[in-house]
């Protein structure tokens, strides 16, 4: 599966340069790593987020978040934010940094 570039420029724009921050290919999309730890992609059209498992649930209230799933498995963790919830500029911002505190929160690898 392709991943919209559009998408990952408008995420590089938002990490803006970050220290210790890395992408690479995986999962189909494109990653973006702080650190060596995963904190946000591209996967097709979607967002990829890393949060805390234990406030996933309720930002699956947001719009355009659902579970992400890897081979029809869920991933703890892990959700895709479709573009309805990642047109504007602000909501990008906001999920973005949500999986960058999240990946920061974690040792270095």
């Amino acid at each position: 599966m392709a991943y919209d570039e559009g998408l990952a420029t408008r995420v590089r724009d938002v990490l803006g340069g970050r220290p210790g921050l890395a992408e690479k290919r995986m999962f189909g999309g494109l990653a973006f790593l702080v650190d060596g730890n995963m904190a946000c992609g591209v996967r097709g059209d979607d967002l990829m987020v890393r949060v805390a498992a234990d406030t996933a649930e309720a930002m699956l209230a947001e719009p355009g978040a659902r579970p992400s799933d890897m081979g029809g498995r869920p991933m703890k963790g892990w959700l895709l934010v479709g573009p309805d919830g990642h047109a504007e500029d602000g909501d990008l911002r906001r999920w973005v940094g949500r999986g960058v505190s999240y990946a920061s929160s974690l040792p270095p690898k």
